[in-house]
């Protein structure tokens, strides 16, 4: 996934030092693929896919309906995570300011540009070969927009920056937070304005016309108290109001995973029919990818951006697995503090500050035990699948995660749209298992 990847051809490579047994016999300086950040994008590609297509059978692995973290809710705060790892790597081998920022972007646009192809709507039904997108409600934000603000932001700021990176580091425990220091001021900058507008902003009741039109309520005007200020829940939140505001409520995302919560579904939390006491709100959209969420998630890119500064400037791996074990293992408890005090919950849908600190350091630990088993131990034919994915992301995310492979295979059939090799797979084996 270009994108995603943030490097070309042999940018995304790194001066590791060699242990002393090895210099006498080695090039000081020798250049070797950290293996280890296609393995960690691919298994963030892969989690995608499973959670998109099992995630409606497996609630367990779907989105939290609100406050809390599934497995899906680990993804998108992974790959913001090693779009910044990519991005320390990436950037360090381009010199040149102007040919940076052109590179940088150029990928934003890019990202931006199949952000609003894929998720905006084109493809809006692939199981019936539908395509097309309905201006007035397309979709502004999705993941790929959301990416494409981090890596921007992360990305100019590393190329304004880009002096710090030719320093030796100075051997204090705390020098690499001050060698970089304008990246932990941006991060500073970030929390303190969306913790500012999301407890701050008045919230005033508003109202929506039901768009779904399989539903029997379609096109009726509801209405949402609220007039409120710094509340979290889900109908009267800042996060929601200043998207319904800039983007226009039309061009939401339609199927908020709130619409699962025990408020809202007679089946939670499965999908289902709503209960006849439900809140107005369970029919309203809301965007998960929106502005005000988003300048938060930039946070998650600026963690992922100085583990790649630690893999940069740190030396030898006992040294970089001690510093990444252990911010990630203060990030994990410090979410799991604000949580469960009641602080700042865990909400994805938000993408509160207690959410960016555990998924964070999550994905810190796991970065940190790919870079163990590939790059340490070399056992990289493990995870050879993982590698092909994370080198080629974009194809794979195209093709698998938005439909148009599915749609493909299903665009097959004999005499009715349902006779698909697909269906007939399905049935023929899966049934005849099952009985």
């Amino acid at each position: 996934m270009a994108e995603i990847k943030a490097h070309d051809g042999d940018l995304h490579r790194l001066d590791i030092a060699e242990t002393a047994e090895n210099t006498a016999k080695k090039k000081k300086n020798k250049k070797i693929r950290v293996a280890s950040v296609d393995v960690f994008r691919g298994l963030t590609v892969a989690l995608m896919i499973l959670v998109d297509d099992a995630g409606g059978e497996w609630p367990v692995i779907g989105h939290a309906p609100w406050n809390g973290c599934n497995l899906a809710d680990f993804v998108m705060p992974f790959f913001l995570f090693i779009v910044g790892i990519a991005i320390a790597l990436a950037l360090k081998r381009i010199p040149d300011r102007g040919i940076a920022t052109k590179k940088v972007i150029f990928r934003t646009l890019k990202l931006i540009f199949w952000g609003l192809l894929l998720q905006g709507g084109f493809s809006h039904a692939p199981d019936k070969l539908s395509y097309g997108v309905d201006m007035k409600n397309i979709r502004w934000f999705g993941i790929l927009q959301r990416i494409a603000l981090s890596y921007f932001v992360v990305g100019m700021l590393e190329i304004a920056t880009q002096g710090a990176q030719a320093k030796e580091l100075p051997p204090a425990w705390f020098s690499i937070y001050k060698l970089y220091f304008w990246h932990w001021l941006l991060g500073g900058c970030v929390l303190i304005v969306y913790l500012a507008v999301i407890y701050g902003t008045y919230v005033p009741t508003w109202q929506f016309t039901v768009q779904n039109t399989d539903s029997p309520d379609y096109g009726k005007i509801l209405t949402v108290v609220c007039d409120v200020r710094g509340k979290l829940d889900p109908p009267c939140n800042a996060v929601g109001y200043i998207d319904r505001q800039v983007l226009g409520i039309n061009h939401m995302y339609q199927h908020p995973a709130w619409k699962r919560s025990k408020a809202c579904s007679v089946r939670s939390p499965y999908e289902g029919p709503f209960k006849k006491d439900a809140p107005s709100w369970c029919w309203a959209p809301f965007e998960p990818e929106g502005i005000l969420s988003s300048i938060s998630a930039i946070l998650s890119t600026i963690i992922g951006v100085h583990f790649g500064h630690v893999l940069i400037q740190m030396k030898d791996h006992s040294s970089r697995l001690t510093h990444w074990i252990m911010m990630g293992l203060g990030l994990i408890v410090m979410g799991i503090v604000l949580h469960f005090t009641d602080a700042i919950p865990l909400n994805k849908q938000l993408y509160t500050f207690s959410y960016v600190c555990v998924t964070s350091g999550a994905a810190g630990l796991v970065f940190s035990f790919f870079y163990i088993m590939v790059d340490i131990w070399r056992l990289r034919y493990l995870f050879l699948p993982l590698e092909w994915i994370g080198m080629n992301a974009m194809l794979v995310y195209v093709m698998a995660a938005e439909g148009i492979f599915a749609g493909f295979i299903n665009g097959w059939y004999f005499d009715d749209p349902h006779n698909t090799l697909a269906f007939y797979i399905g049935w023929e084996f899966i049934g005849n298992f099952r009985r």
